[in-house]
């Protein structure tokens, strides 16, 4: 299992070398479904193993089905695929209990499906369908399920930050021993909203899990030729806050880092961020002709698909058959054209009902 690299904490004496790499140590404890998670120095749990892989490739068939979809134009407007990306919203969320907080951004079906919210309410948001979670008001961009505490997407780059501090401040305000962890991407290193965010969580020691999807490119522009220093848990760590640098394709990795940031957070030593190196294996959009990119490069971190790195190791360990991969990918399969059964036959919302949420009583009609 590849190994995640501490940068910096207020607490070090000397700031660790850039490219010296330490092994991480998991905080043990459970998954919110319950199922025993290991802790440091035992051996891996198959079961839990299988439940990572399941959940990756529920997020993969999901959306390449997606992918189906929009080209027969049964789905519109902007969509993100976060096909590569699996192992990042996997292993985060198994590090959160439900009670936690999880702030999205526009490329957000593998962090909602991660979270729990069901692939049926995520089909039906993409047809904006009324049974979606969003009630089809939000589309690809904008899934919402507050049951869940599941606060979005959001189509502005760095929009969500804010909003994940007020969440984490409102939290600590009520004395609720709770998590709010914000996905964003690297490109909002270079919004305002990534350092006002930053400087005031650390300054107030908010309890937040500042979770950097960094797959090298924003939008089409690729990291280095708008950042002058690419290593962002440096750049985090100056805040004052504890940041790592975390391989971003292998889901045990993630999740082991992200256990011992939630549990320094739960302690109380403020907020903790995450660089974990990933890498979208499509376009950045459906609409882009992905020609910012080498094809080698891209089949270079095609090499390390986190979904095969997993199989792979628990073909290897006696963990995983054929015949067992063959009957997850048919419940899979299932699942997901039941969801697309589902959307199709949801109904529209009706047009009389467009205002509805979106304009308030006149004010004579308030008693």
């Amino acid at each position: 299992m590849s190994v995640a690299r501490p940068t910096r904490t207020r607490k070090d004496s000397a700031p660790a070398k850039s490219g010296k790499k330490t092994p991480e140590r998991g905080a043990g404890g459970r998954a919110p479904a319950g199922r025993p998670v290991p802790g440091p120095g035992s051996a891996p749990d198959p079961g839990h193993r299988r439940d990572l892989l399941e959940t990756m490739l529920r997020i993969r068939r999901f959306e390449e089905r997606c992918v189906e979809l929009y080209s027969a134009t049964k789905i519109r407007g902007f969509v993100h695929l976060y096909i590569g990306e699996e192992a990042v919203a996997v292993g985060v969320t198994q590090a959160l209990a439900p009670e936690d907080a999880v702030v999205s951004t526009y490329r957000e079906h593998g962090h909602a499906l991660a979270r729990g919210i069901p692939a049926d309410a995520v089909m039906a948001e993409m047809y904006g369908r009324t049974t979606g979670c969003s009630g089809g008001r939000g589309g690809s961009m904008h899934l919402f399920d507050a049951s869940r505490r599941f606060y979005g997407g959001n189509a502005i780059v760095a929009g969500g930050l804010p909003p994940a501090a007020g969440l984490a401040l409102a939290d600590r305000m009520r004395g609720q021993n709770r998590v709010t962890c914000c996905f964003f991407g690297d490109g909002a290193f270079a919004e305002g909203e990534f350092h006002e965010t930053a400087n005031l969580a650390a300054l107030w020691r908010l309890p937040l899990l500042l979770v950097c999807e960094n797959n090298l490119y924003a939008m089409g522009t690729a990291l280095a030729r708008h950042e002058a220093q690419t290593d962002l848990a440096m750049r985090a760590a100056s805040y004052g806050m504890v940041a790592w640098t975390v391989d971003g394709m292998d889901v045990e990795a993630v999740e082991q880092a992200a256990r011992r940031a939630v549990e320094g957070i739960r302690t109380g030593t403020g907020p903790h961020f995450l660089e974990l190196r990933t890498y979208r294996f499509r376009a950045h959009s459906m609409y882009d002709p992905d020609r910012y990119r080498e094809k080698q490069e891209i089949e270079k971190w095609k090499s390390r698909d986190p979904i095969e790195l997993l199989r792979d190791r628990m073909r290897e360990n006696g963990e995983l058959r054929d015949k067992d991969m063959a009957r997850i990918e048919r419940r899979i399969t299932a699942e997901i054209e039941h969801a697309v059964e589902a959307a199709e036959q949801a109904p529209r919302e009706p047009v009389g009902d467009l205002l509805r949420h979106v304009t308030s009583s006149p004010a004579g009609a308030v008693s």
